[in-house]
């Protein structure tokens, strides 16, 4: 475990492929990802897999200069690649996407069932933040876009690093706004296909039926500062 080791102290990462992976350990049931991986681990070494995985996951994305198409090598350790034609130096990108745990008057919570998603799992909304766009607007559009209701007090909560593939999620609170009724909240049939309205007794309740965000998520972690402590378990979610 590397919570013993002194702050400072060289950590090495290899990408090994399936079958150099099977030669160091053939039991397939002996490897995780992070997501079964990181509630077992300590907090150094869950943030040094989603670390390693987010450089893994980038240097596997780029191997060509986005500016001109030429090949490019890993330079710094693997922190940087350059353009083995221009020599302009490349470095791992992160997508920040919002997600929001949205509540009504009734401080009920909304969460939705994406259709990536076996049913009957539920999480909060959440989406990429486009080019230009601020963090609370990008909130403001995805619950309009998904839901098809307008929120306000939209505040900042916290931020989770989630390296599938590259991205860094930012939670927010948000209320629906003044005017808006959550009873006419809509589902896209795109992205969104169901959504439903839990206060904290209908999540308890509801918990036995459904799935809700892994322990791991910040999902997780705005649900259960809404719902004021350890929500309880449910059913596990058996797709990524």
């Amino acid at each position: 475990s590397s919570d013993d080791l002194p702050p400072g102290t060289p950590i090495e990462l290899r990408v090994l492929d399936d079958d150099a992976a099977a030669r160091l350990e053939p039991e397939h049931g002996r490897w995780a990802n992070l997501r079964a991986a990181a509630p077992v681990l300590g907090d150094r070494d869950a943030g040094l897999f989603t670390e390693a995985l987010a450089l893994a996951n980038w240097h596997a994305a780029a191997p060509f200069c986005p500016r001109c198409g030429s090949t490019t090598t890993v330079v710094q350790a693997g922190w940087a690649r350059r353009c083995d034609r221009e020599g302009t130096l490349l470095f791992p990108r992160t997508d920040p996407a919002v997600i929001v745990l949205v509540t009504d008057d009734e401080d009920r919570v909304l969460l939705g069932s994406n259709a990536l998603w076996e049913q009957n799992r539920f999480s909060l909304l959440a989406g990429f933040v486009e080019p230009g766009e601020s963090l609370e607007a990008a909130v403001i559009r995805e619950v309009g876009e998904e839901a098809g209701l307008r929120v306000d007090r939209v505040e900042y909560r916290g931020s989770q690093p989630w390296p599938l593939p590259a991205s860094l999620m930012l939670g927010f609170t948000a209320r629906v706004a003044d005017g808006s009724t959550p009873s006419t909240a809509i589902p896209d049939g795109v992205e969104i296909l169901a959504l439903r309205w839990f206060s904290r007794d209908e999540l308890a309740t509801a918990a036995q039926e459904v799935a809700l965000p892994g322990g791991t998520s910040i999902a997780r972690w705005l649900l259960e500062r809404w719902y004021g402590g350890p929500v309880p378990e449910s059913r596990p979610w058996t797709t990524t």
